[in-house]
């Protein structure tokens, strides 16, 4: 397997993105290759300096940087030889299994939507979160940036493609779908959450169990939350949030550690023909290990391949 890295993204990029990278080898499987995309000189002087002398890291040069203020689409169209537009273009051309990036958000989701294209037959993709749950699974919340405004087919189809992720990533056999509203009745809500209500109800691919509150995002009542882009970004700052302000107060706790972005390294990018990983600007060592591990975890379950199957019947 080959998991291509851009070297350059991230607050703390290139070192922190090596050093990530290096950590990432000793849990991969041997014959599993990071492509690590920059400038050569520099990241081969980074190797160097963190004495790594092993075989499963490679260096793919980039000439150019896009910076994280940068605007996506202009970025894109003017730096062709960007770490993210080459990352791409090895995800495309299939010389990469998957691909990640701490770097521009904008330009992550841009360069997915205009390279890799979203799967025929998905009307919008989306970047899902990883849910921590009290009794210790896991579950996916989708979306958590990517669409701040859908219509209900839209959130009827996050519920579809949420329910395949939960069933080949997360292994959870017949995931339990709830849409994130203000109230648990029918007719509770937005008049797009009513029309999604409903159109999630008829869906008979899913096993929708109905509309859930905020308090119910880390228990077991939903294992896939629905949700536009605008309510899964507010509900995700707040809940990393809360390991921070635990943190300042010197409160420890296994549960709320999961909070903790580097954790689970990065957001992917569901709906998409390719594998894809955001992760944090701030991303760490920790983060970017975990951001790898991630992706392998994805391409190992062929998820992509999955959505495709689902959307070509």
């Amino acid at each position: 397997m080959r998991i291509a890295l851009d070297a350059m993204g991230g607050d703390f990029a290139p070192e922190a993105t090596i050093k990530g990278a290096i950590l990432a080898t000793q849990k991969l499987n041997e014959d599993d290759i990071i492509l690590l995309i920059g400038q050569e000189d520099v990241i081969k002087s980074q190797l160097a300096e963190n004495g790594y002398t092993g075989s499963q890291i490679q260096v793919v040069h980039a000439s150019q940087v896009i910076e994280m203020g940068e605007h996506p689409t202009k970025a894109l169209t003017q730096k062709t030889d960007s770490s993210i537009a080459i990352g791409y273009g090895l995800l495309k051309a299939q010389k990469a299994d998957a691909f990640c990036s701490a770097g521009n958000t904008g330009a992550m989701l841009v360069g997915a939507m205009f390279s890799v294209k979203a799967v025929e037959g998905v009307l919008r993709p989306s970047i899902a979160s990883l849910v921590p749950k009290l009794s210790g699974g896991i579950g996916i919340m989708l979306d958590v940036g990517a669409n701040a405004e859908c219509k209900p087919e839209v959130l009827e189809q996050f519920g579809e493609i949420g329910s395949i992720y939960a069933h080949y990533v997360l292994e959870i056999e017949n995931p339990k779908v709830g849409l994130m509203n203000l109230g648990e009745e029918e007719g509770k809500g937005t008049v797009v959450t009513q029309a999604a209500y409903q159109r999630l109800k008829a869906n008979t691919s899913i096993n929708f169990i109905g509309n859930i509150e905020g308090r119910d995002l880390f228990n077991d009542k939903a294992d896939v939350i629905v949700c536009d882009g605008y309510t899964g970004n507010i509900i995700l700052k707040l809940s990393e949030s809360l390991y921070d302000i635990l943190e300042s107060k010197n409160i420890k706790d296994p549960f709320f550690d999961k909070f903790n972005y580097e954790a689970v390294g990065g957001s992917p990018i569901l709906g998409i023909n390719g594998n894809a990983v955001i992760g944090h600007g701030v991303s760490t060592p920790r983060a970017i290990c975990n951001m790898v591990l991630h992706a392998q975890h994805m391409a190992t379950s062929r998820i992509s391949e999955r959505f495709k199957k689902n959307y070509s019947e």
